[in-house]
């Protein structure tokens, strides 16, 4: 990659150092040696993975310029978590907890946080596994983990008690959030993703659940 590679990437997400933006071509150049003997993302993004993986993770750095304190539900291939992780490096008080319940997604992303020195924790262990473990985000993430309506309960815990969700979500996202207001109260603000036409990050604020009558 190149100077016009870190031109897009702090368009995207706002300043980024030099030596960060070199970590985070190392973390590539590991991330496809990992690949090939795990599966951490579809093979049909991979010829795209600056765009489809990177950039589109790095969009939620600044749509949240001041949250430190990060859960990333689902954390797969390291995305966003990782990237975030990696962005968050060089300021103080940021961490962010990776959950992976696939041991060998979780040891790719815990070689990584090593590798990189990274401000992260890795819980390998379903989501519901880690509740009362964490203390209190500033924001949770996820990204094609599952349906809004489910995604909201898993992330409850946090959602509830004061962190903001940012949640990528594909052309299909207006039956998910109509399907969701059946159990659930929010506020909502829909960003355009900056790098897919047809997606968006969902970002959720004072969730609530809807009790029956």
């Amino acid at each position: 990659m190149n100077d016009r590679a870190l031109d897009e990437l702090v368009k995207i997400a706002g300043p980024v150092s030099r030596e960060t933006f070199v970590v985070l071509q190392n973390f590539l150049t590991e991330f496809h040696r990992w690949n090939r003997v795990t599966n951490l993302v579809a093979p049909s993004t991979l010829e795209e993975t600056w765009n489809r993986h990177v950039l589109d993770s790095a969009q939620l750095r600044r749509l949240s310029p001041l949250a430190l304190r990060w859960v990333d539900l689902g954390s797969g291939g390291g995305f966003p978590g990782l990237i975030l992780a990696i962005l968050l490096r060089e300021s103080p008080g940021a961490h962010v907890h990776l959950i992976e319940s696939n041991r060998k997604k979780a040891a790719f992303l815990q070689a990584m946080s090593g590798l990189f020195t990274l401000p992260t924790t890795v819980h390998a262990h379903r989501i519901e596994g880690v509740r009362g473990k964490i203390e209190m985000p500033d924001a949770v993430s996820s990204r094609a983990l599952a349906p809004l309506s489910q995604l909201l309960g898993l992330g409850e815990p946090f959602l509830s008690g004061g962190a903001t969700g940012y949640f990528h979500k594909g052309r299909e996202y207006r039956r998910e959030v109509e399907e969701s207001s059946h159990s659930w109260s929010y506020e909502l603000i829909e960003h355009a993703s900056v790098v897919e036409s047809q997606s968006v990050v969902l970002e959720i604020r004072r969730l609530e659940r809807i009790r029956p009558q």
